[in-house]
């Protein structure tokens, strides 16, 4: 199914924390989404990979995404290869993507930046027509090179390339991240499951925060910040604010 974004996470629930906004926003927009997710988040202290994957089905009916799917790649210790790359190919290839939202250039979770670097070399490889795959239907793919790969922004304050604003999607972007029940805030969690950093109402307050920090400078309420890998052109400077 062709879509007009495709936004890839490692972790289940990386792309309601960092760009759920920005999805939400154009969706409304009349624009399609697809979800990919390259681990089921197994080594999460909280949860499991099985639990995630259910939760991430659920989050992807709210936001009105065309599909999620999930490669099931190691977390934590999925490699930069060959094999990994060319698992990713076929998804770009089948959905066509116009834009591709991946995970942060640089974080604290090591596998953000590693997932970063795959995504963004799929993209390139996916153009080239010598790259041969297959699809579902075992037909040969034609090459496909999205329009703009964009890095959301996750746990570290980089300084964006550029924002989105996201005012007025705020309170359904947290919907979507409490989708993810055994990750975060949940009056009825399970109190015998340890405490996390992310498990608190505190994180929940700090995702908001960092929305409205990111959308001070370009004066909207709330924002998620971007960045890219190249020099970013525009053809009317009054697009900018």
């Amino acid at each position: 199914m062709k879509v007009d974004i495709l936004a890839i996470g490692v972790h289940p629930d990386d792309i309601e924390l960092a760009c759920s906004g920005t999805l939400l926003k154009h969706l409304d927009m009349g624009k399609s989404v697809g979800l990919l997710d390259l681990t089921m988040g197994e080594l999460g202290t909280r949860g499991s990979g099985p639990l995630r994957l259910i939760e991430a089905d659920e989050s992807a009916k709210m936001m009105g995404a065309s599909f999620r799917k999930n490669l099931q790649l190691a977390d934590g210790f999925f490699r930069y290869s060959q094999t990994n790359i060319m698992k990713i190919i076929p998804i770009i290839r089948t959905c066509q993507p116009s834009i591709i939202l991946a995970n942060s250039l640089s974080d604290r979770h090591p596998d953000h930046g590693r997932a970063a670097k795959l995504v963004a070399d799929a993209c390139f490889y996916s153009g080239l027509v010598k790259v041969e795959t297959k699809g579902e239907d075992g037909k040969i793919q034609d090459r496909w090179r999205p329009e703009a790969l964009y890095h959301y922004i996750q746990d570290r304050n980089l300084v964006p390339d550029f924002v989105v604003d996201i005012t007025g999607y705020e309170d359904k972007k947290e919907e979507l991240i409490l989708a993810f029940k055994s990750q975060f805030f949940h009056p009825e969690a399970n109190t015998e499951e340890l405490a996390t950093p992310i498990s608190g109402r505190i994180f929940l307050e700090f995702i908001r925060a960092k929305a409205k920090t990111y959308g001070r400078p370009a004066n909207f309420e709330y924002a998620e910040g971007f960045n890219v890998a190249r020099t970013i052109g525009v053809k009317n400077i009054f697009d900018l604010r």
